[in-house]
């Protein structure tokens, strides 16, 4: 993706206050609490962290991220973009137990990344990208949908971990978004969702499977967890499966839709899921750029999108 505007005026924030805000959010909205790690739950986050590499983040920020993403034991990255510069600025502040591994760059010369602790989580053998053999194209049809499905725009990156007794498959993802009003787009992300359940549905099954415990995490540009959303049908028709969120808010922070999801089957998986929730950093950070008088709070959001982020952190607590 293109770049955000960078902001045209400057605003000095005290590092030390702005983590303490973070860690104290909770005690202010409890239902934003996140698990603490322990030895007998797996901590799973996604995150699109926009144009990671692109936008011209400073050390502070980086440390910002680097606190939140410390939290948790796997994470999924979109938006990285094909200039790693943002990602091993984040690398570097991590503890070093924690390792990425990463796709190549593809729609928007955006990379999938996965970012996790070694000490809780085992990068495993398979790896690759999810891809539809133009064979399987024709398959991916919806009704009423009329475009045909010719591929994704980004490519799902597939890597596999062991957690405790677990091993899974994790793919992440970042549908196509193009013109959320246009029928068009809105068919095309349909159908890459479909795709998706599709491919996770028959991999579980089959017998040359390396596991069928299968989760697909990230942007699925998912206006809304509705049975009446053509992106929510297309992504469940399968049988994958969006868990409650328990703080109920959307993961954009411009119009709190419902983008960044976990997505697995009922299953091994669905019976050791504990909870999930957002968490809504906007809340805590650079609350001396909320102006309460105005409505559109510009500076806010336009500070927040470029060395934040314009999404919010998704987690899910599994029992291992």
């Amino acid at each position: 993706m293109p770049a955000f505007p960078k902001p045209k005026f400057e605003f000095d924030y005290d590092l030390a206050a702005e983590i303490k805000a973070l860690r104290d959010y909770p005690k202010a909205k409890p239902d934003r609490r996140i698990p603490d790690k322990t030895p007998e739950r797996l901590l799973l986050a996604t995150w699109n962290i926009a144009n990671l590499g692109l936008q011209q983040r400073r050390d502070n920020d980086y440390k910002l991220i680097a606190e939140m993403l410390g939290w948790f034991d796997l994470i999924a990255v979109q938006e990285v973009n094909d200039n790693l510069d943002g990602l091993r600025a984040i690398q570097k502040l991590l503890p070093k137990r924690y390792r990425v591994i990463f796709s190549n760059s593809a729609g928007n010369n955006e990379r999938m990344t996965f970012v996790f602790d070694s000490r809780r989580v085992t990068a495993l053998e398979k790896i690759g990208i999810l891809t539809i053999p133009p064979s399987q194209q024709p398959d991916i049809r919806i009704e009423g949908i009329t475009q045909e499905f010719r591929g994704f725009d980004r490519s799902p990156f597939l890597a596999s971990f062991k957690a405790g007794r677990f091993t899974l498959l994790l793919a992440c993802v970042h549908l196509y978004f193009g013109d959320d009003a246009a029928k068009t787009s809105i068919d095309r992300r349909s159908l890459e969702a479909y795709a998706i359940g599709r491919w996770a549905d028959l991999r579980r099954k089959s017998k040359n499977a390396f596991t069928p415990n299968i989760i697909a995490l990230g942007d699925f540009n998912l206006p809304k967890v509705d049975p009446g959303d053509p992106i929510y049908k297309a992504l469940t028709r399968r049988g994958l499966e969006l868990p409650p969120h328990s703080t109920q808010i959307g993961s954009s922070i411009l119009s709190d839709s419902h983008y960044d999801q976990v997505a697995f089957f009922p299953g091994d998986v669905k019976d050791n899921f504990i909870s999930a929730g957002v968490f809504d950093f906007d809340g805590a950070l650079f609350q001396k750029l909320w102006d309460p008088q105005d409505k559109r709070n510009t500076r806010f959001y336009d500070y927040m999108k470029y060395f934040i982020s314009d999404h919010r952190i998704l987690w899910s607590e599994f029992k291992l």
